[in-house]
């Protein structure tokens, strides 16, 4: 399980890192096309806001594998070992909990906003889209978040990659 989470999370991450560059491509492009030519790229923050909020989501399953979210432990840093597990595991399905919520609300907005037929205002995109691409990030995200708490509920320490004990 945890060797098809790493690999899925890897394949997320490269896709939201391409999302990304391309954006940043076009965001270039039409910088460059409204200081030389007066012309800039038509919808360009339509395309942003949308790319960046695919990329954000495909990326958080990676950060949650490798356990690169903000933890506070300052007032846990001096228990024991396991109590941490087990107080990181609560994190954890906490955090499963929340992406599961998060997707299945994106999942309702994207069905209501395309049954409203909604479009943005420039280049007449589906909304939709926007709220559709979110839900797989936001899912995976869960499962790894989970898997961790299955593990750190275990007692298995759940470092960078879910387990550090198991092979790649």
């Amino acid at each position: 399980m945890h060797l098809l989470l790493r690999r899925l999370s890897r394949w997320f991450a490269l896709a939201g890192a391409l999302v990304a560059l391309a954006v940043a491509t076009i965001a270039v492009w039409s910088i460059a096309g409204r200081y030389l030519f007066s012309r800039p790229v038509m919808g360009d923050v339509e395309i942003t806001q949308m790319g960046i909020a695919l990329s954000i989501s495909l990326c958080l399953p990676w950060c949650q594998l490798q356990r690169g979210h903000i933890i506070v432990d300052f007032f846990t840093q001096r228990l024991p070992e396991r109590t941490q597990w087990l107080l990181d595991a609560v994190g954890c399905v906490l955090m499963a909990v929340m992406g599961l919520l998060l997707a299945w609300r994106t999942v309702v907005g994207a069905l209501s906003v395309a049954d409203a037929f909604e479009q943005t205002m420039i280049l007449g995109l589906p909304m939709w889209w926007a709220y559709a691409g979110l839900a797989p990030g936001l899912l995976l995200s869960s499962l790894v978040a989970f898997w961790q708490a299955v593990l750190l509920s275990a007692g298995h320490r759940v470092s960078v990659g879910l387990n550090s004990a198991s092979p790649d």
